[in-house]
């Protein structure tokens, strides 16, 4: 380990749309930032080819200060159609793009380590450096959040693995797989790996699935008269739900005021399990399975031998789950013990205050680990917008409050706002 002299004002671990997103305002507020990790190194590595995005074009955008960088400039600049859905190739292209752009040094290595100290924090890096920071924002995706059912403990990846787990699918060719789950994750997987030729069956909780509407792309009036009355109905952010749940989810700062019971009613409504309705020509193929769950899972030789609910067997090559992400700060692998016991969590989600920060003063949390305190929009990246905003005006408010030294702040119970408290 190598102690460096270097320090900076905020340090942002992860180089996905928050990431950079976030680092583009802080820059453009002349505020002192390193950004730590592969640029968009979780879309291109951890999400299967032909995947497509299930966000609207208009909901799939970094932000930038400007707004000059939108999904739709990329696009333009490019001469590329505005297709629906957006692949997940030109997403990956286009957050390149955006970096190239906005935030043209990223730093590739990784932090292992992140203290706190009396004035902010120690950061590790994988070769050993050593730097401080004053502020650190985390953002560094789902991917440490991945959820295995208990009935699939102690069987190799070779047999079953999450759906993250893969960037090319087409390698379960003519096997025969059980894709768990009812989302998109699942649908959309299970749609690959039917178009790759491997024998599919999906095996879902629910006794239906739920389709989100498609938009259908002939050119014709009936369907330009649908379109404007479906962005008359559907706020710009459009995520997933019913419209009225997406209304009220897309103001992130009025979701954390809102009564826990709203939340906890609008997020379920919110991100329920469903399908993007383009899926379902694709899937005529597989075997649907639903109202049933996977009760038992042993190794059988080189294959799988599950039972199900419903007192079926099945003898198969591969599991895929597609059963989501369970949040859990303790999961972090670069956080030490005593600041992981520091940070007050509600259900393994960090409790974030005003500019996203957390009970530990300086730290903030961005994407799906700030869905918990300002809503499902986190999720998505049409959540970039507002998080990036707020992280970046707090900071920036932070250091004129304290150009020589560090205000600390702890989050009030009662209702979540940051409560500033100078330190020596």
């Amino acid at each position: 380990m190598r102690d460096s002299d270097t320090s900076c004002q905020v340090a942002i671990i992860g180089a996905g749309p928050y990431g950079l997103s976030t680092a583009a305002h802080l820059h453009a507020r002349k505020i002192e930032t390193r950004i730590f990790g592969e640029p968009m190194e979780f879309w291109k590595r951890q999400m299967p080819r032909g995947m497509f995005l299930r966000s609207a074009p208009s909901a799939s955008s970094l932000d930038d200060p400007a707004d000059r960088l939108r999904l739709s400039d990329y696009r333009s600049s490019h001469s590329l159609p505005n297709t629906r859905p957006v692949p997940i190739d030109e997403f990956v292209r286009y957050g390149e793009w955006f970096q190239e752009q906005a935030v043209p040094l990223v730093d590739r290595r990784r932090i292992v380590e992140l203290a706190q100290e009396s004035r902010g924090f120690r950061v590790r890096l994988d070769d050993g450096e050593v730097f401080r920071a004053r502020h650190v924002v985390v953002a560094t995706g789902i991917s440490p959040f991945a959820y295995r059912p208990p009935q699939f403990d102690g069987l190799p990846e070779a047999l079953v693995s999450h759906s993250l787990g893969h960037s090319d699918l087409s390698r379960f060719a003519r096997q025969k797989v059980v894709v768990v789950g009812g989302g998109q994750s699942a649908l959309e997987s299970a749609a690959i790996l039917c178009d790759a030729g491997a024998e599919v069956e999906v095996v879902a909780r629910a006794t239906k699935l739920n389709w989100l509407a498609a938009v259908p792309q002939d050119g014709s009036f009936a369907t330009a008269v649908r379109g404007v009355l479906s962005a008359i109905a559907r706020p710009p952010l459009d995520i997933m739900g019913p419209r009225f749940a997406v209304w009220l989810v897309a103001w992130p700062r009025l979701f954390r005021r809102s009564p826990q019971a709203l939340q906890d009613f609008l997020t379920a409504r919110a991100v329920r399990p469903a399908g993007s309705g383009w899926l379902r020509p694709r899937l005529v193929a597989a075997r649907m399975t639903l109202g049933t769950t996977v009760t038992e899972a042993s190794a059988a030789g080189s294959q799988l031998q599950l039972r199900l609910s419903d007192g079926t067997e099945r003898r198969i090559d591969h599991v895929l789950l597609g059963t989501g992400y369970r949040v859990d700060v303790g999961r972090y692998p670069f956080l030490t013990s005593s600041l992981r016991q520091a940070i007050e969590t509600h259900d393994g989600y960090p409790q974030l205050g005003a500019g996203f920060e957390s009970s530990v003063p300086g730290l903030h949390f961005l994407g799906t680990a700030a869905a918990k305190s300002f809503g499902p929009v986190c999720r998505f990246v049409a959540g970039t917008r507002h998080a990036s905003r707020a992280v970046s005006r707090f900071i920036a408010h932070r250091s004129s409050q304290s150009p020589n030294g560090y205000v600390r702040s702890a989050v009030s119970p009662a209702t979540g706002d940051a409560l500033a408290l100078r330190a020596e």
